[in-house]
């Protein structure tokens, strides 16, 4: 046997196949995993974004409310995934049908790869920076394909290495944090920062800071699902998610806030959302930050791009390896375009406007059309309650893009003065509701049960025939 015959093998014996999975993590697990997830440089420097757009106590306001709004989405579809054991691309097919559901997977790899890009040229734009300051030398691009080069490694071959000593990588990042927040306020008081007067030309008010937090949490909520099937309890994925999460990123989000301010009080050269900033403040600890974040997360960013593909269609042919080194050849091509950091605002809206409605349709469909359960009709290639007209759920597509469309036009064209992502969000959850509505009168309640226990009983009761 060949090695990339071996190395199929071994990905291949990986990964779960697309079946559902029976979660064994308890709270305190998936908290961590929570936690190390996003304790990463974009959520930092999204911190950088605020302030001077907006004061220094009004930033760290809305980074609190738009955390906690978008947590009570993100622990609603993990929720799903703990009581179904499905990853959240796969729950798509409740509401979008089996074959609709491979719209939102198609834009979840759009997602999570433009993710993946940004990280990668952030960790390369950091080791570049180090590498000029000792050496002279400058080649920012390469750095970042040898950075996203290592990821794709250790989404082929460690990611499950990853996982568990993601949690341990968090105690270390957590602890240099803690000693860029007493640097900082060590420097100055909060009356220093809070003095920062705001420069309105930015365009910048506190409603687009919540847009903009809560829009990380959507980024997030992509693999909320992925995460929490593993869970034991519904109660450990919920509470253990919404803690992790929360606290890690009210944590990143004002750290960066935080330390670009004190680059400000200092009167050095401020550029938001550059590493390079805060790394020529806080020297080499807050670079070993970035980078060690964006190994650990961006390996499992590529990982989930990768299983959403192989387990988008029901009984699909996709193999792992192979897609993983298609995907993570674009990824690593895609980490030279360093001109997408000067539009991660953008990113984020167009992020929205791809998801907002989706987990709007998703959360209706689940919680009160389907009366909070999916049957095993969901693990089928065709047929059974969710494959509705030709294995897709139009007024789910519709809906959607109704929703993603005003939400564009309410961030650019019509600007709100309560922002697009919660109006689209609202938007799309009354009509999905309203058209569904007679969806939910024409089936009776089943009772909730775990798919893999669904699928266990068949198996045993087809054995069971087949003895007698």
């Amino acid at each position: 046997m060949s090695l990339y015959s071996r190395l199929s093998k071994h990905t291949q014996d990986q990964s779960d196949g697309g079946k559902p999975v029976k979660g064994t993590y308890s709270l305190l697990r998936i908290g961590m995993i929570w936690l190390a997830a996003n304790l990463v440089v974009t959520t930092l420097l999204t911190g950088t974004l605020f302030v001077p757009g907006v004061d220094f106590a009004t930033a760290f306001l809305m980074i609190i409310l738009g955390t906690l709004g978008g947590a009570v989405v993100l622990t609603s579809i993990g929720a799903i995934g703990t009581r179904t054991g499905l990853p959240t691309m796969a729950i798509t097919r409740g509401a979008f049908g089996t074959r609709g559901s491979l719209l939102p997977v198609a834009a979840n790899v759009i997602v999570l790869m433009g993710w993946s890009w940004v990280q990668a040229m952030l960790a390369g734009v950091t080791v570049n920076f180090l590498v000029q300051s000792a050496t002279g030398y400058s080649n920012p691009i390469l750095f970042s394909v040898l950075c996203q080069s290592i990821v794709v490694i250790l989404a082929i071959l460690g990611h499950e290495g990853i996982s568990k000593i993601e949690p341990w990588l968090a105690v270390l990042i957590l602890a240099i944090m803690a000693w860029v927040f007493i640097t900082a306020f060590t420097a100055f008081d909060l009356g220093d920062f809070q003095a920062v007067a705001p420069d309105a030309s930015l365009g910048f008010t506190p409603i687009i800071v919540l847009d903009i937090v809560i829009a990380t949490a959507v980024s997030w909520t992509v693999l909320s699902a992925d995460f929490n099937r593993f869970a034991r309890t519904t109660k450990a994925g919920v509470i253990g998610s919404g803690i992790g999460y929360t606290v890690s990123t009210v944590t990143a989000m004002t750290l960066g806030l935080t330390a670009f301010v004190y680059v400000i009080l200092n009167g050095d050269e401020a550029a938001a959302f550059d590493p390079t900033t805060l790394v020529a403040a806080f020297g080499a600890p807050l670079a070993i930050v970035i980078f060690l974040s964006v190994m650990a997360t961006n390996t499992m960013v590529v990982y989930g791009m990768v299983t959403s593909v192989v387990n988008a269609k029901v009984g699909g042919r996709a193999k792992f390896l192979p897609t993983a080194l298609i995907l993570g050849g674009i990824s690593i091509i895609g980490s030279t375009w360093l001109q997408l950091l000067n539009q991660f605002t953008d990113f984020l809206v167009v992020i929205g406007a791809f998801f907002v409605p989706v987990f709007a349709i998703m959360i209706v469909d689940y919680y009160i059309v389907k009366r909070g359960a999916y049957t095993k009709d969901i693990l089928e290639a065709r047929g059974g309650r969710y494959w509705y007209k030709a294995g897709v759920n139009w007024f789910a597509v519709v809906i959607w893009v109704i929703g993603a469309t005003m939400s564009y036009v309410w961030a650019y064209v019509w600007p709100l003065p309560i922002g697009a992502t919660i109006p689209a969000f609202v938007l799309t959850f009354v009509l999905y509701l309203a058209v569904m509505l007679p969806e939910r009168k024409r089936h009776e309640s089943v009772r909730s049960q775990h798919l893999a226990d669904a699928t266990d009983a068949d198996a045993a009761g087809a054995t069971s025939s087949t003895v007698a």
